[in-house]
């Protein structure tokens, strides 16, 4: 996830402080989780089916700013062992790891994660137009990962335009969440939009 990216959810978050405990759902490289520290007054929890990323991102974690303390838990995004402990949780760059069959499951889990109050935010956009050169490369991308997929196993899961607007709040809102579109992008991702998805309290 570009800086600029992060740079501007950092700012919008910062409306919302204090948050005491946060959850990273997808966590990488821990981009995210460095980005939270400075929000939290409790803890930052990441969460990564991948073991190598999670290495990469306990590297990182003594250069963060914040002095809250930073967890890290491999797992699955379907699966999360939390029940209503997080006042904030995040995903970024994440969305293309669920196929459409799960995002019920996935959006499921992550109101079971929140606490009453508690907040989901991630980054997507509306689907670009059939005129435009990111619709015919993503979905250049995702004809090549399916073929990929047909040929090799393990499967690797990541497509592109998977968890757009506006199907993707319609969703969130028939799992109980309220949700707020946030247009706060410039420049070369003016095209982005900011959700918030809140569980009611």
């Amino acid at each position: 996830t570009p800086d600029s990216v992060l740079n501007v959810v950092h700012e919008e978050l910062e409306k919302y402080n204090p948050f005491a405990c946060a959850l990273d759902i997808g966590c990488g490289t821990g981009a995210g989780m460095q980005m939270l520290r400075p929000l939290c007054s409790n803890r930052i929890t990441g969460l990564d089916f991948s073991r190598g990323m999670l290495e990469i991102a306990r590297t990182k974690k003594e250069g963060a700013k914040g002095r809250v303390s930073l967890e890290f838990i491999r797992g699955d995004m379907f699966q999360m062992p939390f029940k209503a402990e997080f006042d904030l949780a995040i995903t970024l760059s994440s969305l293309g790891h669920i196929l459409k069959k799960d995002r019920v499951k996935f959006i499921r889990q992550v109101y079971e994660v929140l606490k009453p109050g508690g907040r989901f935010v991630f980054v997507t956009s509306y689907q670009p137009s059939v005129l435009s050169n990111s619709y015919w490369y993503s979905h250049g991308f995702n004809a090549a990962i399916y073929l990929r997929n047909l040929l090799v196993r393990p499967p690797f899961i990541m497509y592109y335009l998977t968890c757009m607007l506006p199907g993707i709040k319609v969703l969130f809102e028939k799992q109980g969440f309220d949700i707020e579109v946030k247009d706060v992008f410039a420049g070369e991702q003016s095209e982005l939009r900011l959700i918030i998805a809140t569980r009611p309290s």
